[in-house]
Protein backbone atom coordinates (compact mmCIF):
# COMPACT_ATOMS: atom_id res chain seq x y z
CA UNK A 1 0.00 0.00 0.00
CA UNK A 2 2.71 2.38 0.63
CA UNK A 3 4.39 2.15 -2.67
CA UNK A 4 1.08 3.05 -4.51
CA UNK A 5 0.35 6.01 -2.29
CA UNK A 6 3.67 7.42 -2.95
CA UNK A 7 2.88 7.20 -6.58
CA UNK A 8 -0.36 8.84 -6.19
CA UNK A 9 1.26 11.60 -4.41
CA UNK A 10 3.84 12.22 -7.11
CA UNK A 11 0.92 12.43 -9.77
CA UNK A 12 -1.23 15.39 -7.89
CA UNK A 13 -0.97 18.60 -9.24
CA UNK A 14 0.35 21.43 -6.90
CA UNK A 15 -2.39 24.41 -6.45
CA UNK A 16 -0.73 26.61 -4.17
CA UNK A 17 1.68 27.67 -6.03
CA UNK A 18 -0.69 28.21 -9.43
CA UNK A 19 -2.86 30.52 -7.46
CA UNK A 20 0.26 32.93 -5.95
CA UNK A 21 1.33 32.92 -8.96
CA UNK A 22 -2.39 34.19 -10.52
CA UNK A 23 -2.77 36.86 -7.69
CA UNK A 24 0.61 38.22 -8.45
CA UNK A 25 -0.56 38.48 -11.86
CA UNK A 26 -4.44 39.91 -11.07
CA UNK A 27 -2.35 42.46 -8.82
CA UNK A 28 -0.35 43.70 -11.73
CA UNK A 29 -2.64 44.41 -13.12
CA UNK A 30 -4.55 46.60 -11.02
CA UNK A 31 -1.30 48.71 -10.76
CA UNK A 32 -1.54 48.80 -14.33
CA UNK A 33 -4.72 50.49 -14.40
CA UNK A 34 -4.50 52.47 -11.64
CA UNK A 35 -1.68 54.23 -12.83
CA UNK A 36 -2.97 54.69 -16.13
CA UNK A 37 -5.82 56.05 -14.33
CA UNK A 38 -3.93 58.29 -12.43
CA UNK A 39 -2.05 59.55 -15.68
CA UNK A 40 -5.21 60.05 -17.33
CA UNK A 41 -6.35 62.24 -14.33
CA UNK A 42 -3.39 64.66 -14.41
CA UNK A 43 -3.09 64.67 -18.38
CA UNK A 44 -6.88 66.18 -17.74
CA UNK A 45 -5.93 68.51 -14.81
CA UNK A 46 -2.97 69.94 -16.37
CA UNK A 47 -4.81 70.13 -19.76
CA UNK A 48 -7.69 71.88 -19.15
CA UNK A 49 -8.79 75.02 -19.99
CA UNK A 50 -8.05 77.93 -17.41
CA UNK A 51 -9.70 81.10 -16.96
CA UNK A 52 -8.12 83.99 -18.49
CA UNK A 53 -8.45 86.99 -16.58
CA UNK A 54 -9.88 90.02 -17.61
CA UNK A 55 -9.80 94.02 -16.58
CA UNK A 56 -13.81 95.06 -16.19
CA UNK A 57 -16.11 98.03 -16.34
CA UNK A 58 -19.27 98.48 -14.90
CA UNK A 59 -21.62 99.90 -17.60
CA UNK A 60 -23.74 103.13 -16.32
CA UNK A 61 -26.70 104.62 -17.97
CA UNK A 62 -25.89 108.64 -18.52
CA UNK A 63 -28.27 111.30 -18.55
CA UNK A 64 -27.22 114.22 -21.32
CA UNK A 65 -30.53 116.66 -20.38
CA UNK A 66 -30.22 118.70 -23.23
CA UNK A 67 -26.32 118.89 -23.34
CA UNK A 68 -23.72 117.60 -25.49
CA UNK A 69 -19.51 117.83 -25.31
CA UNK A 70 -18.18 121.02 -26.62
CA UNK A 71 -14.41 119.85 -25.85
CA UNK A 72 -12.38 117.20 -24.50
CA UNK A 73 -9.31 117.60 -22.67
CA UNK A 74 -6.56 116.33 -20.01
CA UNK A 75 -4.76 117.08 -17.33
CA UNK A 76 -3.90 116.17 -13.61
CA UNK A 77 -5.31 116.30 -9.71
CA UNK A 78 -3.19 118.94 -8.20
CA UNK A 79 -3.81 120.86 -4.63
CA UNK A 80 -4.04 124.30 -3.97
CA UNK A 81 -2.79 123.75 -0.92
CA UNK A 82 0.35 121.51 -0.56
CA UNK A 83 3.57 123.07 1.72
CA UNK A 84 6.79 121.52 2.16
CA UNK A 85 7.51 122.12 5.81
CA UNK A 86 10.83 122.47 6.50
CA UNK A 87 12.06 124.50 9.99
CA UNK A 88 13.01 128.10 10.57
CA UNK A 89 16.83 127.49 11.79
CA UNK A 90 19.72 125.21 10.92
CA UNK A 91 19.88 121.85 13.43
CA UNK A 92 19.74 118.15 13.85
CA UNK A 93 16.37 117.04 13.84
CA UNK A 94 16.45 114.52 17.12
CA UNK A 95 12.38 113.39 16.82
CA UNK A 96 10.45 112.84 13.47
CA UNK A 97 6.46 112.24 14.45
CA UNK A 98 4.73 111.77 11.53
CA UNK A 99 4.46 108.84 8.67
CA UNK A 100 3.42 108.93 5.07
CA UNK A 101 -0.33 109.04 5.24
CA UNK A 102 -1.36 110.08 8.13
CA UNK A 103 -3.48 113.01 8.93
CA UNK A 104 -2.33 115.78 10.98
CA UNK A 105 -4.20 118.97 12.57
CA UNK A 106 -3.21 123.22 12.11
CA UNK A 107 -0.14 123.61 14.80
CA UNK A 108 0.22 119.78 15.45
CA UNK A 109 3.87 119.02 16.05
CA UNK A 110 5.60 117.52 13.16
CA UNK A 111 9.27 117.03 14.29
CA UNK A 112 11.75 118.66 16.85
CA UNK A 113 15.12 120.14 16.35
CA UNK A 114 18.40 119.45 18.59
CA UNK A 115 17.88 122.64 21.42
CA UNK A 116 20.68 121.90 23.73
CA UNK A 117 22.44 124.58 22.65
CA UNK A 118 19.27 127.24 22.57
CA UNK A 119 18.29 125.67 26.00
CA UNK A 120 21.59 127.10 27.73
CA UNK A 121 21.45 130.30 25.96
CA UNK A 122 17.51 130.53 27.52
CA UNK A 123 18.71 129.67 30.85
CA UNK A 124 21.70 131.93 31.00
CA UNK A 125 18.95 135.30 29.90
CA UNK A 126 16.37 134.16 32.44
CA UNK A 127 19.17 134.04 35.29
CA UNK A 128 20.27 137.62 33.75
CA UNK A 129 16.94 138.81 34.44
CA UNK A 130 16.49 137.17 37.65
CA UNK A 131 20.01 139.31 38.54
CA UNK A 132 18.77 142.49 36.88
CA UNK A 133 15.20 142.12 39.12
CA UNK A 134 17.44 141.67 42.30
CA UNK A 135 19.37 145.10 41.50
CA UNK A 136 16.24 147.05 40.90
CA UNK A 137 14.54 146.18 44.51
CA UNK A 138 17.76 146.53 46.05
CA UNK A 139 18.39 150.83 44.50
CA UNK A 140 14.38 150.87 45.40
CA UNK A 141 15.29 150.13 49.38
CA UNK A 142 18.13 152.73 48.90
CA UNK A 143 15.98 155.16 47.13
CA UNK A 144 13.46 155.04 50.10
CA UNK A 145 15.91 155.71 52.46
CA UNK A 146 17.97 158.47 50.63
CA UNK A 147 14.25 160.45 50.41
CA UNK A 148 13.82 159.63 54.07
CA UNK A 149 17.15 161.21 54.96
CA UNK A 150 16.80 164.28 52.52
CA UNK A 151 13.24 164.72 54.33
CA UNK A 152 15.51 164.95 57.48
CA UNK A 153 17.81 166.93 56.48
CA UNK A 154 15.00 169.20 54.62
CA UNK A 155 13.65 170.14 58.70
CA UNK A 156 16.95 170.72 59.87
CA UNK A 157 17.96 173.22 57.40
CA UNK A 158 14.77 174.89 58.07
CA UNK A 159 15.60 175.38 61.83
CA UNK A 160 19.10 175.88 61.57
CA UNK A 161 20.83 173.24 62.34
CA UNK A 162 21.45 171.58 58.93
CA UNK A 163 23.70 173.57 56.61
CA UNK A 164 23.16 173.71 52.93
CA UNK A 165 25.61 171.45 52.02
CA UNK A 166 23.94 168.52 53.53
CA UNK A 167 21.08 169.25 52.11
CA UNK A 168 22.28 169.38 48.85
CA UNK A 169 24.44 166.30 49.68
CA UNK A 170 21.06 164.52 50.40
CA UNK A 171 19.44 165.62 47.48
CA UNK A 172 21.92 164.65 44.73
CA UNK A 173 21.93 161.03 46.26
CA UNK A 174 18.50 161.36 46.18
CA UNK A 175 18.39 162.34 42.07
CA UNK A 176 21.35 159.53 41.81
CA UNK A 177 19.53 156.53 42.89
CA UNK A 178 16.27 157.39 40.65
CA UNK A 179 18.77 157.90 37.72
CA UNK A 180 19.90 154.12 38.82
CA UNK A 181 16.79 153.15 39.60
CA UNK A 182 15.33 153.94 36.02
CA UNK A 183 18.68 151.97 34.15
CA UNK A 184 18.27 149.27 36.32
CA UNK A 185 14.29 149.46 34.96
CA UNK A 186 15.38 149.72 31.63
CA UNK A 187 17.73 146.74 31.99
CA UNK A 188 14.82 144.34 33.22
CA UNK A 189 12.95 145.63 30.51
CA UNK A 190 15.93 144.64 27.93
CA UNK A 191 16.61 141.69 30.14
CA UNK A 192 12.87 140.47 29.79
CA UNK A 193 12.44 140.77 25.74
CA UNK A 194 16.23 138.52 25.78
CA UNK A 195 14.56 135.92 27.57
CA UNK A 196 11.59 136.46 25.26
CA UNK A 197 13.80 136.20 22.33
CA UNK A 198 15.95 132.97 23.12
CA UNK A 199 12.13 131.87 24.07
CA UNK A 200 11.23 132.22 20.42
CA UNK A 201 14.40 129.87 19.32
CA UNK A 202 13.31 127.49 21.82
CA UNK A 203 9.94 127.37 20.02
CA UNK A 204 11.42 127.78 16.56
CA UNK A 205 13.05 123.87 17.05
CA UNK A 206 9.75 122.49 17.44
CA UNK A 207 8.28 122.44 13.79
CA UNK A 208 4.43 122.35 13.44
CA UNK A 209 1.70 121.94 10.48
CA UNK A 210 0.33 124.93 9.07
CA UNK A 211 -3.00 123.73 7.74
CA UNK A 212 -4.76 120.63 8.10
CA UNK A 213 -3.79 118.14 5.81
CA UNK A 214 -2.07 114.45 4.80
CA UNK A 215 1.28 113.93 4.67
CA UNK A 216 2.48 112.50 1.40
CA UNK A 217 6.17 112.49 1.71
CA UNK A 218 8.31 112.26 4.81
CA UNK A 219 11.45 113.72 3.92
CA UNK A 220 13.60 113.53 6.81
CA UNK A 221 14.66 111.11 9.89
CA UNK A 222 16.42 111.90 13.14
CA UNK A 223 19.68 112.05 12.99
CA UNK A 224 19.72 114.18 9.96
CA UNK A 225 20.80 117.53 9.53
CA UNK A 226 17.70 120.13 8.19
CA UNK A 227 17.85 123.71 7.15
CA UNK A 228 15.56 126.32 5.52
CA UNK A 229 17.85 126.38 2.87
CA UNK A 230 20.05 124.21 0.46
CA UNK A 231 23.35 123.99 1.93
CA UNK A 232 25.89 121.49 2.16
CA UNK A 233 24.43 119.34 -0.68
CA UNK A 234 22.82 116.02 -0.13
CA UNK A 235 23.86 115.88 3.93
CA UNK A 236 21.27 118.83 4.74
CA UNK A 237 17.79 118.50 4.14
CA UNK A 238 15.33 121.17 3.40
CA UNK A 239 12.08 120.14 4.66
CA UNK A 240 10.53 117.44 6.89
CA UNK A 241 7.70 116.30 4.90
CA UNK A 242 4.82 117.31 2.40
CA UNK A 243 1.37 118.47 3.65
CA UNK A 244 -1.76 118.22 1.41
CA UNK A 245 -5.12 120.08 2.33
CA UNK A 246 -7.08 117.24 0.27
CA UNK A 247 -10.18 119.63 0.64
CA UNK A 248 -8.38 121.90 -2.08
CA UNK A 249 -8.01 119.07 -4.12
CA UNK A 250 -9.20 120.41 -8.33
CA UNK A 251 -7.90 119.49 -11.64
CA UNK A 252 -5.87 121.52 -14.12
CA UNK A 253 -6.27 121.21 -17.56
CA UNK A 254 -3.97 122.94 -20.28
CA UNK A 255 -6.59 123.61 -23.38
CA UNK A 256 -5.11 124.21 -26.83
CA UNK A 257 -5.62 127.92 -27.78
CA UNK A 258 -7.23 127.35 -30.70
CA UNK A 259 -10.51 125.96 -28.66
CA UNK A 260 -10.29 127.99 -25.42
CA UNK A 261 -13.55 130.13 -26.80
CA UNK A 262 -15.29 126.93 -26.08
CA UNK A 263 -14.91 127.18 -22.76
CA UNK A 264 -15.89 130.16 -19.54
CA UNK A 265 -16.27 130.52 -16.10
CA UNK A 266 -18.79 128.22 -14.24
CA UNK A 267 -19.50 125.71 -17.05
CA UNK A 268 -20.40 122.61 -16.29
CA UNK A 269 -17.70 119.66 -16.52
CA UNK A 270 -17.99 115.82 -16.32
CA UNK A 271 -14.58 114.18 -15.18
CA UNK A 272 -12.79 110.63 -15.45
CA UNK A 273 -10.14 109.22 -13.94
CA UNK A 274 -7.85 107.50 -15.55
CA UNK A 275 -8.00 104.87 -12.82
CA UNK A 276 -11.70 104.72 -12.75
CA UNK A 277 -12.47 105.17 -16.62
CA UNK A 278 -16.45 104.10 -15.82
CA UNK A 279 -17.11 107.04 -12.74
CA UNK A 280 -17.98 110.19 -14.13
CA UNK A 281 -17.40 112.99 -11.70
CA UNK A 282 -19.56 116.18 -11.63
CA UNK A 283 -17.20 119.70 -11.86
CA UNK A 284 -17.61 122.93 -13.15
CA UNK A 285 -14.84 125.27 -14.42
CA UNK A 286 -13.43 127.80 -11.63
CA UNK A 287 -10.98 129.82 -13.51
CA UNK A 288 -9.58 130.17 -17.05
CA UNK A 289 -5.89 131.64 -16.22
CA UNK A 290 -5.47 134.78 -18.34
CA UNK A 291 -2.03 133.77 -20.04
CA UNK A 292 -1.33 131.50 -22.60
CA UNK A 293 2.04 129.56 -22.62
CA UNK A 294 3.87 130.33 -26.00
CA UNK A 295 5.86 127.05 -25.88
CA UNK A 296 2.36 124.67 -26.23
CA UNK A 297 0.13 126.85 -27.21
CA UNK A 298 -2.30 126.00 -24.61
CA UNK A 299 -3.97 128.34 -21.58
CA UNK A 300 -4.30 126.62 -18.14
CA UNK A 301 -7.82 126.31 -16.84
CA UNK A 302 -8.83 125.34 -13.69
CA UNK A 303 -11.54 122.94 -12.59
CA UNK A 304 -13.21 122.21 -9.28
CA UNK A 305 -15.22 118.98 -8.33
CA UNK A 306 -18.58 119.59 -6.89
CA UNK A 307 -17.95 117.02 -4.44
CA UNK A 308 -14.70 115.39 -3.49
CA UNK A 309 -14.48 112.24 -2.76
CA UNK A 310 -11.28 109.81 -1.07
CA UNK A 311 -10.74 108.43 -4.03
CA UNK A 312 -9.14 111.68 -5.80
CA UNK A 313 -5.55 112.06 -5.20
CA UNK A 314 -3.46 114.21 -5.69
CA UNK A 315 -1.32 114.00 -9.16
CA UNK A 316 -3.95 111.04 -10.44
CA UNK A 317 -4.31 111.85 -14.21
CA UNK A 318 -7.80 112.74 -15.48
CA UNK A 319 -10.22 113.22 -18.70
CA UNK A 320 -12.38 115.84 -18.61
CA UNK A 321 -15.65 116.69 -20.93
CA UNK A 322 -16.49 120.74 -21.17
CA UNK A 323 -20.43 120.59 -22.29
CA UNK A 324 -22.88 122.81 -23.21
CA UNK A 325 -25.17 124.64 -21.35
CA UNK A 326 -28.54 122.92 -20.86
CA UNK A 327 -31.37 123.27 -23.29
CA UNK A 328 -34.94 123.14 -22.09
CA UNK A 329 -36.45 122.86 -25.14
CA UNK A 330 -34.71 119.36 -26.14
CA UNK A 331 -35.68 116.62 -24.01
CA UNK A 332 -33.59 114.47 -21.46
CA UNK A 333 -31.62 111.34 -23.73
CA UNK A 334 -30.54 108.31 -22.10
CA UNK A 335 -27.17 106.65 -23.73
CA UNK A 336 -25.07 103.93 -22.67
CA UNK A 337 -21.52 105.26 -22.65
CA UNK A 338 -18.06 102.49 -22.60
CA UNK A 339 -14.74 103.00 -22.78
CA UNK A 340 -13.77 102.84 -26.74
CA UNK A 341 -11.63 99.64 -25.92
CA UNK A 342 -14.86 97.66 -24.66
CA UNK A 343 -15.94 97.92 -28.46
CA UNK A 344 -14.79 95.32 -31.11
CA UNK A 345 -14.55 94.68 -34.54
CA UNK A 346 -15.77 91.25 -35.86
CA UNK A 347 -17.33 90.28 -39.14
CA UNK A 348 -17.33 94.08 -39.63
CA UNK A 349 -19.77 94.29 -36.88
CA UNK A 350 -18.79 96.13 -33.34
CA UNK A 351 -19.36 93.99 -30.70
CA UNK A 352 -18.42 93.92 -26.85
CA UNK A 353 -17.39 91.03 -24.91
CA UNK A 354 -20.25 90.45 -21.85
CA UNK A 355 -19.07 88.95 -18.22
CA UNK A 356 -21.93 86.46 -16.68
CA UNK A 357 -21.43 84.40 -14.23
CA UNK A 358 -17.70 83.86 -14.80
CA UNK A 359 -17.97 83.73 -18.18
CA UNK A 360 -17.50 85.75 -21.40
CA UNK A 361 -20.46 86.14 -23.74
CA UNK A 362 -20.21 88.10 -27.17
CA UNK A 363 -23.05 90.50 -27.54
CA UNK A 364 -23.24 92.31 -31.17
CA UNK A 365 -24.03 96.72 -30.23
CA UNK A 366 -24.87 99.92 -31.79
CA UNK A 367 -22.77 102.88 -32.24
CA UNK A 368 -24.10 106.26 -32.15
CA UNK A 369 -21.17 108.31 -31.64
CA UNK A 370 -17.53 107.91 -30.50
CA UNK A 371 -15.49 110.65 -28.88
CA UNK A 372 -12.17 110.62 -28.01
CA UNK A 373 -11.53 107.12 -25.33
CA UNK A 374 -15.58 106.76 -24.70
CA UNK A 375 -18.09 105.84 -27.13
CA UNK A 376 -21.80 106.03 -26.99
CA UNK A 377 -24.11 102.78 -27.89
CA UNK A 378 -27.39 102.95 -28.96
CA UNK A 379 -28.41 99.81 -28.40
CA UNK A 380 -26.76 95.97 -27.10
CA UNK A 381 -26.00 96.90 -23.39
CA UNK A 382 -27.90 97.61 -19.95
CA UNK A 383 -27.28 99.45 -17.24
CA UNK A 384 -25.40 96.88 -14.71
CA UNK A 385 -23.75 95.07 -17.21
CA UNK A 386 -19.76 94.49 -17.00
CA UNK A 387 -18.00 94.71 -20.29
CA UNK A 388 -14.40 93.28 -20.86
CA UNK A 389 -11.86 96.07 -22.28
CA UNK A 390 -8.86 93.51 -21.57
CA UNK A 391 -8.15 90.20 -21.59
CA UNK A 392 -4.93 88.09 -21.25
CA UNK A 393 -5.49 86.30 -24.54
CA UNK A 394 -8.22 85.49 -27.03
CA UNK A 395 -11.84 84.87 -25.85
CA UNK A 396 -14.81 82.78 -26.79
CA UNK A 397 -18.30 82.22 -25.93
CA UNK A 398 -18.65 80.58 -22.66
CA UNK A 399 -14.64 80.74 -21.54
CA UNK A 400 -14.39 81.06 -18.14
CA UNK A 401 -12.71 84.34 -17.04
CA UNK A 402 -11.64 85.80 -13.91
CA UNK A 403 -12.37 89.88 -13.48
CA UNK A 404 -10.21 92.29 -11.86
CA UNK A 405 -11.02 95.85 -12.26
CA UNK A 406 -9.15 98.65 -13.79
Amino acid sequence: MSPDKSTLDQLRIDRSASSQHGRRGWLAVLIVLLLAIAGGGAAWWFGRSKPIAVRTVTVQETTSGGQKTLLNASGYVTARREATVSSKVTGKVIEVLIEEGMKVEAGQVLARIDSSNVQASFNLSQAQLEAARSSLNENRVRLEEAEREFRRISQLAENKIATQADLDRAEAEVKSLKARLAKQAADVSVAEREVALWQQQMEDTVIRAPFVGVVTVKNAQPGEMISPMSAGGSFTRTGICTIVDMNSLEIEVDVNESYINRVEAGQRVEAMLDSYADWRIPSKVIAIIPTADRQKATVKVRVGFEKLDPRILPHMGVKVAFQSAADSSQPASRSIAVPKSAVRQENSRDVVWLVRDGQVERRAVSVAARQGDEVTLASGLNSGDKVVIESAGELADGMKVTETKP
